[in-house]
């Protein structure tokens, strides 16, 4: 047995860098999740260079500058919007607030990248929508559990070389452990935090979407609950959906906040993929009793039974397409529309969820 560990929340890969210094300068505004360490990880290990951070708690920044110490700090986020030199603003603010960060970004002609989720509403979705085609702009997401897993960056690269036939169906399990002493106060209000299939369900809904090349889909039935956190009304710590994509492929997630303590990692985070030549299992975080370094694809087709240890052996090549398609004005790392779809969805299925009651059927 190994310590058990926390969220990780900075994955770290081999440096990839496509701009050399100078060429690509980003900031970061926003610092309420950690997943911005990720995001300025993935950004600097491929060329960029991170000028600014701006966060109204010192605090949050203090911890930020020892991570990044050669980062400037900001007096203001008017400091950061209005500097020429800056390409792109990456931001992880608490997810309700994060569609007017990123519209106050592209009003100054920057690209916006935030964390997952993107939206809380769909009012929200649209204001993004209509900025987008006013400016030409991006408003791209970090969907980390696909962009920045290596086994997850594996499974796009064997479906695209037709290793296991048109996928038909995707599974995926978004575990999580809760650590109710850490969490901030947003975390448990559903008008911030937008519902666990808005946030955590969104990582499940891009993937299916990218795996199964689904343009669009339909949320035929989801279901949330609160089981075991009834002193936080609002909380949902279960949920589950089904979708049907445009192209005939179907979909099954289940997202929770049940990782027992005794498992290594903060979640055993898994992706089933069934094509009509083979499958695919990801075991993105942990390999249980067996491997604590996660990051393993098991391939099965008609050539034979496969595993990949992939840690430290794929890497992250979404972050130097980003940047590209920053410079150049391409859709190369994700199209904007794919990032907007996802969300869409998530937001659907959250707001048709059937609401689990513990009495249900007596």
């Amino acid at each position: 047995m190994t310590k058990k560990q926390g969220m990780n929340y900075a994955p770290k890969g081999k440096p990839n860098k496509v701009v050399k210094k100078g060429e690509f300068v980003f900031a970061a505004i926003s610092l309420d999740h950690g997943h911005i360490y990720g995001m300025c990880n993935g950004l600097i290990e491929a060329g960029a260079d991170l000028k600014w951070v701006y966060d109204p708690d010192p605090e949050k920044v203090k911890a930020f500058i020892k991570i990044y110490p050669d980062v400037k700090e900001a007096s203001s986020e008017e400091q950061i919007l209005t500097d020429d030199d800056v390409k792109l603003v990456a931001g992880a603010a608490v997810p309700s607030e994060r569609c007017a960060l990123g519209m106050r970004v592209m009003d100054h002609g920057k690209d916006y990248f935030t964390d997952k989720t993107p939206f809380t509403t769909l009012e929200q979705l649209e204001e993004a929508r209509n900025k987008v085609l006013q400016t030409g702009l991006k408003y791209m997401v970090y969907y980390s559990e696909r962009l920045h897993v290596e086994s997850a960056v594996f499974a796009g690269q064997l479906i695209e070389k037709g290793a296991i036939g048109r996928v038909i169906q995707v599974t995926g399990f978004g575990p999580h452990r809760l650590n109710l002493k850490s969490r901030p106060d947003w975390f448990f209000q559903k008008e911030k935090y937008g519902g666990i299939l808005c946030d955590i369900g969104s990582h499940q809904i891009e993937q299916f979407l990218h795996y199964a090349g689904c343009k669009n889909a339909e949320v035929v039935h989801s279901k949330v609950a609160n089981y075991d956190a009834k002193e936080y009304s609002e909380l949902e710590d279960y949920g589950d959906a089904t979708l049907i994509g445009d192209n005939g492929a179907t979909h099954f997630f289940k997202v929770d906040w049940f990782t027992p303590e005794g498992l290594s990692n903060w979640g055993d985070g898994r992706t089933f993929i069934l094509g009509t030549e083979g499958s695919i299992e990801i075991r993105k975080y942990v390999d249980v009793a067996r491997d604590h370094e996660g990051d393993h694809l098991y391939l099965v087709n008609k050539e034979g039974e496969y595993h990949y240890p992939l840690k430290g052996k794929v890497g992250f090549p979404f972050f130097g397409q980003l940047i590209l398609d920053c410079l150049n004005r391409t859709e190369n790392a994700m199209t904007q529309e794919h990032a907007f779809k996802a969300a869409e969805l998530c937001l659907k299925a959250q707001l048709q969820a059937i609401t689990v009651e513990q009495n249900w059927g007596i």
